[in-house]
């Protein structure tokens, strides 16, 4: 239960997801703060990607993540020093203002605004919640349990495109469509209330009965719970040894070489699957290429529905397969698939069952339980950044691509894909039932990381 609450903090990034394509495409908001958009569409001729190549009208989705990215960077050093329940709650009340904001603007200025407290939250739940549900996880269901972050989120956007649809046809459903974004934030402030914090943050903020009653509460009163205590604590002494900072340390010490490629590859490939940017744009590329505004909307709920199912599918066996298997099997049949759209545009179908079984739930398991305790926050922090950061470009820049290289966009991704396919099946240690604070062992035995991580330095060696 304590991880389906931390859990439920992917609604709010994923209703976002959702919302903001569906919204965008709507006639009344668009005539209230986009009219030239609208304009265009009445004069195209011949060139449909062009329809929604509005700089004006990208930075409408894409602030949030500016926002995030600062969001994310501030929120390392409060979830180390007040942990990751307090980071939650903070960020379920920011999202909730945020969307309150939009929900009631009546200019642009007010609009991003919104956005911008919308991203903070953001920032702030990314950070903390997959940290909480790695932390809390036992390690034989760590892959699903954290998987659930993605699955909540792939909710949030099936949820936000059932209300765009629900709203589309109301001159003030784009308002509703908005302010419904408090909804998920109240399920994640309400239900953080009731968690205790993670026995790692407890311990490295010298709270170690605290630690242990977390531990009993969260594994059972009769378990036995002295041993993990133990590794932790272990793993946080290790940790307090070295007070040079934790992203200087990740940078600059060779130990922690592994984890600095992978925290920063790993968001990196996320965000150049071009999933993410089709979950906020479906409705805009469906009518791209020719459908209706319901069907297109209706298209994107179908898009959504099947994301979901597909993470369905990876929860089920991401903890009896490995993350590679899952990683390689995604990746190929993604690459079919981007293909595939570059000649028929709209058939997106198949690719977002790859992407929901493979990246979309290992994109959030594999950085929240590589790092160990000491750059944990911080590395954490550093995947939140770059994939926030990114998703600020990809959102900025991607209806400008779809205009500029119209099908030839996804032959790009596809090419992404498989070079982030070929780099996991060489790179990526599987991490599947080792415990957190074990995770040191698995570099010091890969044929290429080893060389840096010899001894396992970096966490408590298996037994």
């Amino acid at each position: 239960m304590s991880c389906l609450v931390a859990a439920s903090g992917g609604l709010i990034f994923g209703y976002d997801i959702g919302i903001s394509g569906g919204v965008s495409e709507m006639e009344p908001f668009l005539k209230r703060f986009f009219p030239h958009v609208l304009k265009r569409m009445a004069e195209a001729k011949g060139n449909e990607y062009c329809l929604y190549d509005s700089q004006t009208l990208t930075a409408f989705t894409s602030s949030l993540y500016v926002a995030g990215l600062v969001a994310s960077l501030v929120a390392s050093r409060v979830t180390k020093a007040m942990g990751r329940q307090a980071v939650m709650l903070m960020g379920g009340a920011l999202f909730f203002a945020g969307g309150a904001m939009t929900g009631a603007a009546v200019n642009i200025a007010m609009l991003i605004v919104g956005r911008m407290l919308l991203g903070f939250g953001v920032g702030f739940t990314n950070q903390a919640a997959p940290l909480f549900l790695a932390e809390m996880a036992p390690s034989r269901w760590r892959g699903a349990l954290t998987a659930g972050y993605q699955f909540f989120l792939a909710l949030g956007v099936l949820v936000a495109n059932l209300v765009n649809y629900a709203t589309a046809r109301h001159d003030w459903g784009w308002r509703v469509s908005l302010g419904l974004a408090g909804a998920p934030a109240v399920v994640l402030f309400v239900g953080a209330l009731f968690l205790t914090d993670t026995p790692s943050s407890l311990v490295m903020r010298g709270h170690a009965d605290r630690a242990r009653a977390a531990l009993l509460r969260v594994r059972g009163p009769d378990a036995d719970v002295d041993a993990e205590l133990r590794d932790i604590t272990k793993a946080v002494e290790v940790a307090r040894q070295s007070e040079d900072g934790a992203f200087r340390r990740m940078a600059t010490r060779r130990e922690y070489r592994p984890h600095l490629v992978l925290a920063v590859a790993v968001p990196m490939f996320f965000q150049l699957t071009g999933v993410i940017v089709l979950a906020f744009f479906a409705p805009l590329v469906f009518r791209t290429v020719g459908f209706g505004s319901n069907a297109a909307l209706m298209g994107a709920i179908i898009n959504g529905a099947v994301n979901l199912g597909a993470l369905l599918l990876s929860t089920l066996v991401i903890d009896r397969y490995g993350r590679k298997v899952l990683f390689m099997a995604g990746g190929i049949q993604m690459v079919i698939a981007q293909v595939a759209i570059a000649w028929i545009m709209g058939a997106k179908i198949g690719k977002s069952a790859g992407f929901g079984w493979s990246w979309g739930p290992l994109g959030w398991v594999i950085p929240s339980e590589i790092f160990p305790v000491d750059i944990r926050s911080a590395g954490q922090a550093m995947n939140v950044s770059i994939l926030l950061g990114l998703t600020f470009v990809q959102t900025q820049s991607f209806l400008a691509m779809l205009c500029t290289f119209k099908y030839a966009t996804f032959a790009y991704y596809a090419a992404w894909v498989f070079s982030m396919t070929v780099f996991i099946a060489l790179f990526l240690p599987e991490t599947k039932g080792i415990p957190l604070e074990s995770m040191g062992a698995i570099w010091a035995k890969h044929w290429y990381w080893k060389r840096f991580v010899s001894d396992g330095k970096t966490g408590v060696a298996l037994t």
